[in-house]
């Protein structure tokens, strides 16, 4: 079987978004990528997590040719395979309809950095993209979401903020590999969600500072990092 171990990671990753409550029936995917070999792997679509298996994992190359399956690989392929192409740090993929993080896609509000908890794992405000045009909703409407995150993150750090919110659709997150992709949606959903209740009680609760938001994320990434042991998150 073609690119197993990778497949397998890509197994879990999607099994581990239904494990921590981000994703129901058949909302979301992940996907993982060999860039020594130029193949992607990614859940099928349309096939019930309960029911997924390792080998139903579709491989495909960078344009989003089928290498190996008899199955079709997710409808969001060519998203994945735009943000492959454009942010070249990025091992894995992960798209949900988690409901929190959903409805800040769907108010087309960007999710403020309001606490420590979220500058542990996003430098900054996780962004909310532009509009889709008539046009690119009507044409290639999956390659055209990836680029509209792709443009959205001209002038941000696709490493430091890895996670967008696609307007009126739903959030999109990545990683050095999979698992960290997935990780990274569940982290998503759950500042989404406590962002949610802080402005819910003070509706003019402003950003941590800027201080603060340093502070916390470089403890945990980069090479002043001094968070956790060596090797673990």
């Amino acid at each position: 079987m073609l690119l197993g171990s990778l497949r397998a990671e890509v197994l879990k990753a999607n099994l581990a978004l239904v494990r921590r409550g981000v994703v129901v029936f058949t909302f979301g995917n992940v996907s993982g990528i060999s860039r020594a070999e130029g193949l992607v792997a990614i859940k099928p679509s349309g096939v019930p997590y309960e029911e997924l298996t390792v080998e139903q994992i579709v491989v495909t190359d960078l344009d989003g040719r089928v290498v190996e399956s008899n199955l079709r690989p997710s409808s969001d392929l060519p998203t994945h395979l735009a943000l492959y192409k454009a942010f070249p740090n990025i091992g894995g993929v992960a798209h949900s309809h988690s409901e929190y993080a959903t409805a800040w896609a769907q108010a087309r509000r960007a999710i403020p950095c309001l606490g420590t908890t979220h500058a542990d794992y996003f430098h900054g405000a996780i962004p909310v993209t532009p509009d889709m045009t008539p046009e690119e909703i009507g044409g290639e409407y999956e390659k055209a979401t990836g680029e509209v995150i792709v443009r959205t993150f001209h002038d941000l750090d696709p490493d430091a903020v890895p996670a967008v919110l696609v307007a009126n659709h739903g959030p999109f997150s990545w990683g050095a590999d999979a698992a960290d992709a997935a990780n990274n949606a569940v982290i998503l959903e759950y500042v989404a969600r406590m962002a949610t209740h802080t402005l819910a009680i003070d509706a003019e609760a402003v950003p941590a500072s800027h201080a603060l938001l340093d502070k916390h994320f470089f403890r945990k990434h980069g090479p002043a990092a001094y968070y956790g042991q060596r090797g673990r998150k």
